[in-house]
């Protein structure tokens, strides 16, 4: 095999075949370019947004609505009460934290924990009485609860769906 073979430009061969249509190598890797690019930046989208980790959207959160009140939950495993900071302004809920290594890890073979800075924000609406949420930590699980302003509750009712 010579250093010619290797290129794909210098063969002599016929462009590969996928699924009935023919596939130039170089379309092939900008199509998995444009594929890698598109899924980074999908994360971007939606109400939540995440800084930290890379924009993996760390930590994940669970929002539950009920009559009352919003309920969020998120999971924080391997930090303490001491490094998380939770605040409301201008109607945007914000958590951030830090999680730090526990060693220096000179001799680490491989890793797949996440170190480092993260942020997660979104909107409480105007149905929210920022004055009274509250937050409890336990097991590494954050539970936040953001009680509905008593007009909201008030306004709620129920609509008869008729069957024709």
């Amino acid at each position: 095999m010579s250093v010619r073979d290797l290129i794909p430009w210098g063969r002599e061969r016929s462009p590969s075949v996928r699924s009935g249509e023919v596939m130039d190598p170089l379309l092939s890797l900008h199509r998995e370019m444009n594929r890698l690019f598109d899924d980074v930046f999908r994360s971007f989208d939606g109400r939540l947004s995440s800084a930290g980790f890379g924009g993996m959207g760390w930590p994940r959160m669970d929002v539950v609505e009920t009559d009352k009140e919003y309920r969020v939950t998120a999971e924080l495993p391997g930090l303490e009460e001491k490094d998380v900071e939770l605040t409301v302004q201008d109607g945007m809920l914000t958590l951030k934290g830090e999680k730090k290594a526990e060693s220096d890890d000179q001799g680490r073979l491989h890793g797949e924990r996440f170190y480092g800075r993260f942020q997660r924000s979104f909107s409480v609406g105007p149905d929210v009485d920022e004055e009274r949420i509250s937050a409890s930590f336990k097991n590494g699980v954050l539970t936040v609860v953001l009680p509905k302003t008593p007009e909201t509750a008030s306004k709620a009712r129920r609509i008869p769906i008729n069957a024709h």
